[in-house]
């Protein structure tokens, strides 16, 4: 599609850091050979975070806007931060491919072509932005966007379904999409609201979280770490939860399908809100090919869980091993201070965690 609009430009925020925020850095812990400081802040709701070839990190927002960060000499610390849209519903997903930045909407995708070079260029006018597509569903129960560009140039997208549990008839709800040449297929179904996947470094095959139903106790169903072993596996949703939950309200239906069952539960009512495989030469070895994943955090439960960022292993066969605490500290008792939202990995191998609760992203660094 070639529909092109202007995207509102605004003023460079210069970036000063600050001694005082909403979250106390102290607070939060990392293990031990690790540091963290704060990156960024004043970014209203942080998500999704991409990187370009030029030093620019694009960062996506839940309230519309989109954020370009620069750090133009290289030395870790931000020169500039710049908005540079702000007319989108829900900005949360974006991606960089090959010179371009895509962004996801609630039911859009747009693309920024050569944005890098335009940024240089200080001809900010000429920030046009492409229409991809418009066919998604404009619901926005579950309607944020999580988005990746895979190798060949296809988009990877998720479809929340528009409700707690539902059965819906239009097969888009409930799914991770892909995108190409202007056709859609669906990658995933029964997936109820997933907002995070990334594809193995190695294996080449596409890991996603799962956020679970609610209303069901404190102590069920689990949120979910998936693989996608075939394209159109099934997962379960409305039927079946987590490895074995059945749903008392549609658990009875016969629906026909074979349910692949989640490799890891993450946990009930955590929120697992963004995830990244680990493929830098940073961390210590043992990180290499890690997923990280952020845990949101409960919103219904008697006590707050998730709140926190996860490293988990997997086998060379890519089966899961183990999950560990990675980032902690968000909160104290039952009062909230931060809710991680999206790990992200630098091209240096220090990673990115965005917090759209206190509007920071925080940079996580090894000692060595």
């Amino acid at each position: 599609m070639g529909i092109q609009m202007k995207i509102k430009l605004f003023i460079t925020i210069l970036f000063f850091p600050l001694v005082a925020y909403s979250t106390d850095i102290e607070s939060l812990k990392v293990p031990d050979g690790f540091n963290i400081n704060i990156f960024a802040d004043n970014v209203d709701k942080p998500r999704q975070m991409a990187e370009g070839k030029n030093g620019y990190v694009f960062v996506g927002s839940s309230s519309g806007k989109v954020y370009a960060i620069k750090d133009h000499d290289r030395n870790g610390e931000i020169d500039d931060i710049e908005i540079i849209a702000d007319d989108f519903s829900d900005s949360s997903g974006v991606a960089y491919f090959e010179g371009s930045l895509y962004i996801a909407d609630i039911n859009k995708i747009w693309r920024i072509d050569r944005i890098e070079e335009k940024l240089e260029s200080f001809d900010k006018n000429s920030l046009d932005k492409v229409l991809v597509t418009d066919d998604l569903p404009s619901e926005t129960w579950h309607g944020r966007k999580w988005i990746i560009v895979d190798e060949d140039g296809s988009i990877l997208v998720n479809v929340g379904a528009p409700c707690n549990v539902c059965l819906k008839e239009d097969d888009r709800f409930a799914t991770i999409l892909r995108y190409k040449e202007e056709k859609w297929t669906i990658e995933a179904r029964g997936v109820r609201n997933s907002i995070g996947f990334d594809i193995h470094p190695e294996n080449k095959k596409l890991y996603f979280t799962d956020n679970g139903r609610d209303w069901m106790g404190d102590n069920m169903p689990s949120c979910e770490l998936n693989v996608l072993e075939e394209s159109g596996d099934f997962f379960g949703f409305p039927y079946q939860h987590a490895k074995n939950v059945v749903d008392p309200k549609f658990g009875n239906h016969d629906h026909g399908y074979e349910i692949r069952k989640p490799i890891y539960n993450l946990g009930a009512h955590v929120a697992p809100t963004g995830m990244e495989f680990y493929s830098g030469d940073q961390f210590p070895t043992e990180y290499f090919n890690n997923a990280f994943i952020a845990l949101h955090g409960s919103w219904n439960s008697s006590n707050k869980v998730g709140y926190k960022v996860i490293r988990v292993t997997l086998n060379e066969s890519g089966e899961f091993v183990a999950a560990h605490d990675f980032l902690t500290g968000f909160l104290d008792g039952q009062k909230v201070l931060g809710r991680p939202a999206v790990p992200f990995m630098l091209s240096d191998g220090s990673l990115l965690v965005s917090d759209d609760h206190s509007n920071l992203i925080y940079k996580i660094s090894s000692e060595t």
